[in-house]
């Protein structure tokens, strides 16, 4: 899912000059107050910002209004126009050069808090997207999708683990709009993927952060339909919601509570949790256990079971001694080599052999995720490659890949309550080339793991919109897990 803002068929007639289609350049609705600048040049030509204006939900915001926009929603699938006016409107079939900068920021990843009632800084997002595009008067048809999979293995009850997926793995595929809930969850069901069922609540609900009744019957007429199982209900905390401060403890926790009655509406047992500040889960363990939700904060690349940071969150368990809190493990951590697909997508932004390798050999190092990066960028800059080209991948080569070594997550194996199967790639033999799949199957057999496994593909982070189907990817993988828990001695399962 590249990190853009544009598509082929952006460009759109207006009356008032022209329109860009855009798209949100992340996996996740965010707010508008996300969007701090937009700077546009047509056919060389940089437009004012006075000419610029965002058109949602048929409400039109001029630039400077959007940093004030905390309650408005820009959802995944929503493709707001940025109108550009001109003294002539563009006709249809034209060509035109777009040079467009976005610059965002990610309200719930938080680098800094903010100070003496201010705004925290935050993870930005900048894109850059420099096309020649025709103006067209309609978006692009999805491509026709592949059906000639083969029928999954069946599951037996001598499986330790269940099997389902995190629809985030269809990401860009649901961003582009090729499904909504309904198709998504019907293909889901063609492919044999399941039986449990695992969201991001800020990608999939319209009215995020309230699950709606509309939305809550769509999702129980599926599930009736293919008889899936509600896993893990993700759940991001927007700190960063305000451009003038962060949410007080109170508005964490009210914006945490409206989320946990969505799980519960929705028929989930348990949430994935962003944050592990001791007082906000003292507050939100009574409300957990009215409902009866497992809370569970994930552990994902670049940290292992036993960073820093999570030995923090570990003995903040063993000091609240709730059977409700406990772990997502996510299998990032624990990678043996860097995944295909990255190395895929950092060719095609210009690094050549002596590069990619060196990217390899860095990333395998012991240092920080931080000092890595550095040492890479610095590398770069050595050869006089500007690490801009690479956009996000020089940081999420080292954020989204880590190292820990796979027996690790035995020391909390009775804390993981469920498992997200993060995987990038599935090659020729049906094995992870990048992940030791069928050792972690064993691993978590004999550590007495008897929860979901959650297939993630996260391939959409380097990969091409449509350069794979990854629900035929999941159900690979799946294929692959299967095997590999038939091959654990009887005795141990």
């Amino acid at each position: 899912m590249p990190n853009g803002l544009l598509d082929n068929a952006s460009l759109r007639l207006h009356p008032e000059g022209l329109a860009l289609s855009l798209t949100i350049p992340w996996y996740r609705s965010l707010w508008l107050s996300s969007v701090t600048s937009f700077t546009l040049s047509v056919d060389g030509e940089e437009v004012p910002a006075a000419d610029l204006s965002l058109e949602l939900d048929d409400t039109r915001y001029s630039l400077d209004q959007l940093p004030e926009q905390s309650d408005v929603l820009w959802y995944l699938q929503e493709h707001p126009l940025l109108v550009v006016r001109r003294d002539q409107p563009v006709a249809l079939g034209e060509a035109h050069r777009i040079d467009l900068v976005g610059d965002l920021r990610l309200p719930y990843m938080q680098i800094a808090p903010g100070r003496d009632g201010g705004a925290g800084m935050y993870v930005p997002n900048h894109v850059e997207e420099h096309r020649t595009l025709a103006v067209t008067d309609q978006g692009a048809e999805p491509p026709a999708l592949v059906n000639d999979v083969s029928a999954p293995p069946p599951a037996t009850e001598a499986d330790p683990f269940k099997l389902g997926l995190t629809l985030y793995s269809a990401s860009a595929e649901y961003r582009a709009g090729w499904y909504d809930l309904d198709g998504l969850l019907d293909r889901v069901a063609e492919l044999g993927i399941g039986p449990g069922i695992e969201i991001v609540a800020s990608q999939m609900l319209r009215t995020y952060p309230v699950v709606s009744d509309g939305f809550e019957r769509t999702w129980r007429a599926a599930f009736d339909r293919h008889g899936f199982d509600a896993s893990s209900f993700g759940a991001n905390l927007d700190m960063g919601r305000r451009r003038d401060r962060d949410m007080t403890p109170d508005e964490e926790f009210e914006f945490s509570e409206i989320l946990f009655h969505g799980a519960k509406k929705l028929g989930f047992p348990l949430i994935r949790i962003q944050s592990a500040k001791p007082e906000l889960l003292r507050r939100l363990l009574p409300i957990a256990e009215e409902l009866e939700l497992k809370l569970a904060y994930e552990i994902h690349a670049p940290m292992g079971p036993n960073s820093p940071e999570i030995v923090k969150v570990r003995d903040l368990y063993d000091e609240i001694q709730s059977p409700l809190l406990g772990f997502v493990a996510d299998f990032s951590s624990t990678m043996h080599s860097m995944s295909p697909t990255l190395l895929r997508a950092v060719r095609r932004a210009g690094l050549d052999d002596e590069a990619v390798d060196t990217l390899q050999r860095i990333w395998a190092t012991d240092a920080s995720m931080r000092e890595r990066q550095q040492e890479f960028i610095g590398y770069l800059n050595g050869r006089d490659f500007d690490p801009g080209r690479l956009g996000a991948f020089a940081h999420l080569a080292f954020n989204m890949h880590g190292h820990v070594d796979v027996h690790e997550w035995t020391d909390i194996m009775p804390q993981i309550l469920h498992v997200h199967a993060k995987f990038y790639d599935i090659d020729e033999s049906g094995q992870e080339p990048a992940i030791d799949y069928p050792e972690l199957v064993r691993v978590f057999v004999e550590g007495g793991y008897r929860g979901y496994w959650s297939s993630e593909w996260e391939g959409h982070a380097f990969a091409e919109l449509g350069e794979v189907d990854p629900l035929v990817l999941v159900r690979k993988q799946h294929d692959l897990i299967r095997r590999s828990m038939s091959e654990v001695p009887a005795a141990t399962r």
